[in-house]
């Protein structure tokens, strides 16, 4: 979805984004995420342990990982004119609901919950995020992203 620009935002508030397309999280990626952040833990990491040993058959990705695909993902949702910094503001209500294993299809559904204008072309953004394994029918994490939109 295209917005013209900052203030444009406001009336998308309650409005559902839609869904990304599918990406798969191979076990690279997670191994990149265990070595950029030192949590290598097994349920990660070793394959062969974890195959063997968890409950979910196989390695499965960090939450926060998922979590970290937003900035990756919201772009091909929302796309802002005008738009000279989008600045992540925090997370609300993140909850874990799903793991996602290895080498899984995931995707970010989104709407915009409430939108906050600022003096100067700025906006305070809450969105709802809902990131989907395909195939399954719950997610895999929910959480309302807060983001600050500066307009030119």
């Amino acid at each position: 979805m295209h917005v013209d620009s900052v203030p444009a935002l406001a009336d998308l508030e309650g409005r559902d984004l839609g869904a990304t397309q599918w990406r798969e999280l191979p076990q690279s990626q997670i191994d990149a995420f265990a070595q950029a952040t030192g949590d290598h833990q097994w349920i990660h990491v070793d394959v062969e342990r974890a195959a063997s040993d968890s409950p979910f058959g196989g390695t499965i990705a960090h939450g926060y990982l998922t979590l970290a695909l937003a900035p990756v993902l919201l772009p091909e949702l929302i796309e802002v004119g005008g738009c000279r910094q989008v600045i992540n503001a925090g997370i609300d209500r993140m909850r874990l609901k799903q793991p996602v294993p290895a080498g899984s299809r995931i995707r970010l559904a989104a709407q915009v919950k409430k939108v906050r204008l600022i003096k100067g072309h700025t906006a305070h953004v809450t969105l709802s995020l809902r990131f989907e394994i395909e195939g399954e029918k719950r997610p895999a994490c929910i959480a309302d992203a807060i983001y600050v939109y500066y307009g030119k």
